[in-house]
C-alpha cells in the first residue's frame, strides 16, 4: 500500500467524496486560495473551483450557520475549523442547531454536515488555541464525534462521516498531520462507532484515541520489556462509544488505564471511566487509572507545555500501579 501523510489521507477522502457526490463542498478560512492553513486542502480549489472550495470570512458562527442551512437544504458541507478552539464562538450553531434540528423537526430535516479541523495541544499555541473539545461535543445527543489516530483510519472514517446523514465532529491533531502510514489506493470506508484493538494483550487494557495513541502504543512496547502484556484499544469514535469492545477487553485483562489529553475534571477520559465502572466493576482487580493533562491552562513555554501533557513514561507508571497492586 502507498504510504502517505495524515493530511494527504484527509485530502484524498474529501477529493474522492467530492468526485463521487456533487453535493459535497468544503468551506472555511483559507481552505481555497491559501491551500488550507495546514495544507490539507492543497490543490482542491484548482480541481473543483470556487463554488465548491469556499474561502470564508473570519466568522465561525456565520459560516457554521451557513453550512447547517445548506445541509438542511440537501447539500453535504465540510466545514473546516483552523482550530477547534475557535468553535467556542460557534457553539450555539453546533450544539443548539446542528445537534437538534433533526430531532426537533421530527425527522423532516437531516443535517449531513462534517465539522473538521485541528483539536488539542499543538506546539506553543498558548492557552486560547489549545483546547481539547472531545468532551465538550461528546456529551451532546445528536452529534457524532470522531477522533482518528493514523492516516488509514482518518481517510476511512472521514469518507464515512461525509456520507453520514447526521452532523459529525471530526477531531484532528495538528501534531499528527505529518505522520505517515499505509493507505490503500482502492476505495474503502470504516464504520463509525467501532473501536480498533491496535495491540492484543492479557495483563492490562490501555484505552486511548487520536494523538495520545502514540503514547499508549509506545508505553506498551516499553512494558513488554518488563513482562507486562498490554492490550491497546483505539476508540476512533468517541460518540457513539464502542462499549462492547472496551468491556470485552477489560473482562480479559481485569485492569485498565485510560490515556487522554483532556483536563482531569469532567474530561473525556472521566466519562469513559464512568462507563468502565458501570459495565465492568466486578471484573476489575484494581482501580482504573487515568493519564491526562494537568489541571492548568496550556502554557506557551515549550517545556512546561510538554510537562503538563501525557507521555509514554506517565502511562508506564500508571500501568505498573494497577498491575502491581
Amino acid at each position: 500500500m502507498p504510504e502517505i501523510q495524515f493530511r494527504e489521507a484527509l485530502r484524498q477522502a474529501m477529493v474522492e467524496e467530492m468526485e463521487r457526490d456533487e453535493t459535497v463542498f468544503l468551506m472555511g478560512e483559507e481552505v481555497g486560495e491559501y491551500n488550507g492553513a495546514y495544507k490539507v486542502s492543497e490543490g482542491m480549489l484548482a480541481r473543483f473551483g470556487p463554488k465548491r472550495i469556499i474561502d470564508t470570512p473570519i466568522s465561525e458562527a456565520g459560516f457554521c450557520g451557513l453550512g447547517i442551512g445548506a445541509a438542511m437544504c440537501g447539500l453535504r458541507p465540510i466545514v473546516e475549523f483552523m482550530s477547534w478552539s475557535f468553535s467556542w464562538v460557534a457553539i450555539d450553531q453546533l450544539v443548539n442547531n446542528a445537534a437538534n434540528v433533526r430531532y426537533m423537526s421530527g425527522g423532516q430535516f437531516r443535517v449531513p454536515i462534517v465539522f473538521r479541523g485541528g483539536n488539542g495541544i499543538a506546539h506553543q499555541l498558548g492557552a486560547t488555541h489549545s483546547h481539547r473539545m472531545d468532551a465538550v461535543y461528546s456529551r451532546i445527543p445528536g452529534l457524532i464525534v470522531v477522533a482518528p489516530s493514523n492516516p488509514y483510519d482518518a481517510k476511512g472514517l472521514l469518507k464515512t462521516s461525509i456520507r453520514c446523514d447526521d452532523p459529525v465532529i471530526f477531531l484532528e491533531s495538528e501534531m499528527m498531520l505529518n505522520d505517515r502510514g499505509e493507505v490503500p489506493a482502492e476505495e474503502y470506508t470504516l464504520p463509525l462507532g467501532v473501536a480498533d484493538v491496535k495491540r492484543t494483550g492479557s495483563d492490562v487494557t490501555i484505552i486511548s484515541w487520536s494523538k495520545c495513541m502514540k503514547y499508549a502504543l509506545k508505553a506498551a512496547e516499553m512494558l513488554e520489556a518488563e513482562d507486562i502484556d498490554a492490550e491497546v484499544i483505539d476508540l476512533r469514535t468517541l460518540r457513539p462509544l464502542d462499549e462492547q469492545t472496551i468491556s470485552q477487553s477489560i473482562r480479559k485483562t481485569h485492569r485498565c488505564v485510560i490515556v487522554d489529553e483532556d483536563w482531569p475534571y469532567c474530561g473525556m477520559g472521566a466519562g469513559i471511566l464512568e462507563k468502565v465502572y458501570q459495565h465492568c466493576f466486578d471484573d476489575l482487580d484494581a482501580p482504573v487509572k487515568r493519564v491526562c493533562s494537568e489541571d492548568v491552562p496550556s502554557p506557551y513555554n515549550h517545556y512546561l507545555e510538554l510537562q503538563m501533557q501525557p507521555n509514554p513514561e506517565k502511562v508506564v507508571a500508571a500501568v505498573k500501579e494497577v498491575c502491581y497492586r
